[in-house]
């Protein structure tokens, strides 16, 4: 009789062959023979994603099968579980995701991902989580964060994302700051934010995409990629309008954004740049913004005059720019003659866009300030290679209009869509 080779195979090669299946192709090798009833259920990592389903198996039932894997698991698993993700559409039982997270940190869960599922109410956390010095990952959706008294921070954490999470600004602040080793972290939609502070010495990836009143980015000087989406508190109003500032007072451009002298990649949303806009704006920061590389702006307002005037204060402040990507944001607001004046006015100033490469323009209404914008960039980027217009309606930019634009690059393509 043959000897079977791969059932003699080691256990680390074995799980390193089955992890390359999904969980579902890999828990129908049980069916080979008894030796390998269970071997699947010992793997290192699990992935719980719709592959695991039929197409037939209604949302509702869908927590049934995932239930039975845990069993399975719970009953035959040997050594540890380095990695756990729950990324099925499914809608789970609290009192099953509370025992299954219990388990996983006495297997020494290293990743743990949870996102994507349905809930009702929040899911409370069990206290345990918090006491897993091996985390190196952590994703979150839709829970309840609360710190035990006992929690010490995460020194291995390195990636932290909540998503629909239930946390209190002070409870943030202190997770983020017990994290030495966070790398990456992202905020989506979360509760109950007054002030985001964001002080970590490693932190180099941010993304906030969430209601939240202020910010504070201070001791946080490796922060190379920032992308803030700042969605208004009350939707009810055309803007909010958080933190008043008196005329004179410090601005809230060079309080949040001065500290960031490392960053590379900036992003901003349109309520962000207006809430960057509030208060007494310089020409340029104190410090300026050297690492700046790729600078995007999305649905910024050229009817506003704060706003604009907060775009050439980043502008100004960071030379070697390559890259700069705006969509302009749509506005009922009559466009006033300080706007058209104050754009002209730059193309009067003595600097230049000395490294600008590459522009993409996404939303062009061909009103005034757009044109007036666009002319300046023109003018003033003697190395520029290529600006991509993208128009709304049906008809591109002619060409013979953007021929006679007068142009500082010789080597500059100009391409002209339509949304």
């Amino acid at each position: 009789m043959k000897s079977d080779r791969i059932s003699d195979l080691p256990w680390d090669v074995l799980n390193s062959i089955l992890l390359h299946l999904p969980l579902r192709d890999a828990a129908r090798t049980s069916l080979l023979s008894r030796k390998w009833r269970y071997k699947w259920a010992s793997l290192s990592q699990f992935v719980i994603d719709d592959k695991c389903f039929t197409n037939s198996l209604p949302d509702k039932a869908r927590w049934g099968e995932v239930r039975r894997i845990f069993h399975q698991v719970q009953s035959n698993h040997c050594g540890p579980i380095e990695k756990f993700k729950l990324a099925a559409y499914c809608y789970p039982d609290h009192s099953d995701l509370d025992e299954w997270i219990i388990f996983l940190t006495l297997k020494g869960i290293k990743e743990l991902i949870l996102q994507d599922f349905s809930f009702v109410r929040r899911f409370k956390l069990p206290s345990c989580l918090f006491s897993c010095p091996q985390l190196i990952c952590l994703e979150l959706h839709g829970c309840i964060v609360k710190l035990p008294s006992t929690f010490r921070g995460f020194s291995c954490l390195k990636s932290l994302q909540l998503t629909q999470v239930s946390i209190i600004s002070e409870t943030l602040e202190h997770l983020i700051s017990s994290c030495p080793v966070l790398e990456r972290l992202t905020l989506l939609n979360i509760d109950h934010l007054s002030i985001l502070r964001i002080h970590n010495q490693n932190l180099k990836y941010l993304k906030i995409d969430s209601q939240f009143e202020d910010l504070s980015l201070e001791s946080s000087p490796l922060l190379a990629s920032v992308h803030i989406c700042m969605i208004p508190m009350n939707t009810t109003m055309p803007v909010y309008h958080p933190r008043q500032l008196e005329g004179g007072k410090p601005s809230n451009l060079i309080r949040v954004l001065g500290c960031l002298n490392g960053v590379k990649k900036l992003t901003l949303s349109s309520y962000f740049i207006e809430f960057l806009a509030n208060g007494n704006l310089p020409e340029r920061f104190p410090m300026p913004l050297l690492n700046l590389s790729f600078l995007d702006l999305k649905e910024m307002r050229f009817t506003s005059l704060k706003d604009i005037a907060a775009l050439f204060a980043i502008l100004r402040s960071a030379p070697n720019l390559e890259e700069l990507v705006i969509s302009a944001g749509h506005s009922n607001e009559v466009i006033s003659r300080t706007v058209v004046d104050f754009l002209r006015e730059q193309c009067l100033y003595d600097f230049f866009f000395s490294q600008l490469k590459v522009v993409r323009f996404r939303g062009l209404c061909s009103t005034i300030p757009e044109w007036e914008f666009l002319r300046l960039i023109l003018a003033h980027s003697p190395v520029l290679e290529s600006l991509i217009i993208v128009k709304y309606g049906i008809e591109r930019v002619p060409q013979s209009f953007l021929l006679h634009l007068e142009r500082a690059s010789e080597n500059l393509k100009i391409t002209s869509l339509t949304l």
